[in-house]
């Protein structure tokens, strides 16, 4: 069972500069942003970023002003401070092993978030119905704590935008293998904001949360966001069939209820099944088919209104760049076939400056397939026991029945 692919090229904002790579822990840290450079390479060879309606957009560096929509003060200085001397600040989370001080700490996080910030002006001023920031994602960083490879959370700031700029409800939604934690802390008390994250279990990856007893809390005025915070705690060694079916199952109903005005995405490809840090399974064709998905919940929903974010991924040759190139284009309303051959120059240039092998292939060749949760529940089945428990905690809140709707 699949979407039907739509190509229906918009207005699209694609943030990039060749700066963004300065965000790079050390040598030997996986979070490697020659991800990102061969990710452009790859749209390049393609002709994406070639299309009339699509808009290259360089970021500078994010002023305090935008940092401090979502995150706190203290923070944003704390975050100057090691990028200034060196020295960690473990109460802010900065000097870890995963988030490691370096230099260009602030300026890289900062430039990356203002990416963020960059996408929502665009959408909020009709430049662009789409924008894709792939260099961004940053979903670990909270209110006051880095963690998790993130300093600056570009998507809370997205989204903080277009709520600040006339916008009254916002979905954030994170198919990344890690929990969203971040971006979940930044806005649990905000109703305006309905945080969605589909991920492997917190009780078997990092950073340990995520769970659907997480639904949301009171707003400062005393408004209750009960029921604006939606996690699915999938089990590991979840592939394509199970992602899709849960991603179905709980998404679609949800965001009709809340009826926001966009969509805010993050399309981590660790969950992939050569990701060396995970233990998800899904392929190229299901993580192109999310992205699917999610274009055409802001097509239904929003008005169109989308802004998509990189994330996470770590296996750098082979798999991000395929992945967010399936997504770039996707968002130009041109999306790659699947069996789409990947340009020889491209190839040709990771073997050279990188020393690997490339798929010859824009797809893993998956069956892609799932069951509809309208099938049935299945209680022998692990997926199907975690997508119940989300909607037994959600569903509820919008008079939705968690066995049938």
């Amino acid at each position: 069972m699949t979407q039907p692919s739509f190509h229906a090229a918009v207005p699209t904002t694609v943030i990039w500069d060749p700066a963004l790579l300065e965000y790079r822990f050390n040598a030997t840290h996986p979070m490697d942003p020659v991800r990102l450079d061969l990710t452009h390479r790859l749209c390049r060879e393609f002709g994406i970023l070639d299309d009339p309606l699509v808009r290259l957009v360089a970021p500078g560096i994010a002023d305090d002003a935008t940092l401090l929509t979502v995150h706190d003060a203290d923070y944003v200085g704390a975050v100057k401070a090691a990028s200034a001397d060196g020295l960690p600040a473990p109460q802010h989370g900065l000097g870890t092993e995963d988030t490691p001080v370096f230099p260009q700490l602030h300026a890289g996080a900062a430039r990356i978030a203002e990416g963020g910030r960059l996408c929502a002006e665009a959408v909020l001023t009709g430049e662009a119905v789409h924008a894709v920031n792939f260099a961004g994602g940053l979903h670990h960083a909270g209110p006051a704590r880095a963690g998790g490879f993130c300093v600056y959370n570009d998507a809370a700031v997205a989204v903080q935008r277009l709520l600040d700029g006339g916008l009254s409800r916002v979905v954030y939604l994170d198919v990344d293998a890690h929990h969203g934690d971040g971006t979940q802390d930044i806005f649990y008390d905000d109703p305006r904001v309905m945080t969605i994250s589909l991920h492997q279990t917190g009780v078997s990856l990092y950073p340990g949360t995520g769970f659907p007893d997480e639904t949301g809390g009171t707003a400062p005025d005393g408004t209750s966001a009960a029921g604006t915070v939606v996690n699915v705690a999938l089990p590991p060694h979840t592939g394509d069939a199970g992602w899709l079916r849960a991603f179905h199952a709980v998404v679609p109903p949800l965001v009709q209820a809340f009826a926001p005005e966009a969509v805010v995405s993050q399309h981590g490809c660790d969950t992939h099944e050569e990701d060396p840090l995970t233990d998800c399974r899904l392929s190229i064709d299901g993580q192109r088919q999310l992205a699917l998905d999610v274009a055409h919940l802001a097509e239904e929903h929003c008005q169109n209104r989308w802004i998509a974010t990189g994330g996470g991924g770590y296996e750098v040759h082979r798999v991000v760049p395929r992945s967010w190139t399936h997504l770039v284009a996707i968002a130009a309303g041109d999306p790659l076939p699947l069996r789409t051959a990947v340009p020889e120059p491209w190839r040709d240039y990771v073997r050279r400056t990188c020393g690997v092998e490339t798929p010859e292939r824009m797809h893993d060749d998956a069956e892609l397939w799932w069951r509809s949760w309208e099938l049935g529940y299945d209680p022998a089945d692990a997926v199907d026991r975690a997508v119940m428990q989300t909607r037994k905690e959600l569903f509820p809140h919008y008079g939705l029945d968690p066995w049938f709707d």
